[in-house]
């Protein structure tokens, strides 16, 4: 198992899990596929679902912006945070939502974080759609895994229903 992509998420660690990029094939991998995304969203081309989340610093007040997978699951809305508990999403946390971007049309939105407990079936969507560009991110676990599988990662994967301001 990829020990940073667990890293927090065992009952032994106390800090929140984060993946920072370190190098390496998936890293490049990654960066290549983040521009592409980034450049296609930006330009009015949605990926299965890719927006810019834009969301103000809680520090700064400037806005901040990351492509992002937006997930439907019975109509409702989900952002997923892949890489654990990133600056988008303590950002998020802070200010309660943000806006998602595609192209010129720009929506603003409310956000409320789940509890792990409301988790798994999310990630599991999540990983159906996405695992061919985030599946790393998880570990050895993946869209089939085992129910307690998904309980057990859901710490570390903070997860945002969304709903229009």
């Amino acid at each position: 198992m990829n020990a940073d992509a667990t890293n927090a998420s065992s009952a032994n660690s106390n800090a929140p899990r984060l993946v920072k990029p370190e190098g390496g094939f998936m890293v490049t991998l990654d960066r290549i596929t983040n521009k592409i995304m980034t450049w296609l969203t930006y330009r009015g081309v949605s990926i299965l679902g890719s927006r810019i989340l834009a969301v103000r610093g809680r520090k700064s007040g400037e806005w901040r912006t990351t492509p992002v997978n937006l997930l439907i699951i019975d109509g409702e809305r989900y952002l997923v945070a892949p890489r654990g508990h990133t600056q988008w999403v303590r950002n998020m946390r802070a200010v309660g939502g943000g806006e998602l971007r595609l192209g010129k049309k720009v929506e603003p939105f409310r956000a409320t974080e789940l509890d792990d407990a409301d988790k798994p079936a999310v990630l599991r969507a999540y990983m159906k759609k996405w695992a061919w560009e985030v599946g790393y991110f998880f570990g050895d676990v993946n869209a089939d895994s085992p129910e307690e599988e998904l309980q057990r990662i859901a710490p570390g994967f903070p997860v945002f229903r969304i709903a229009a301001a």
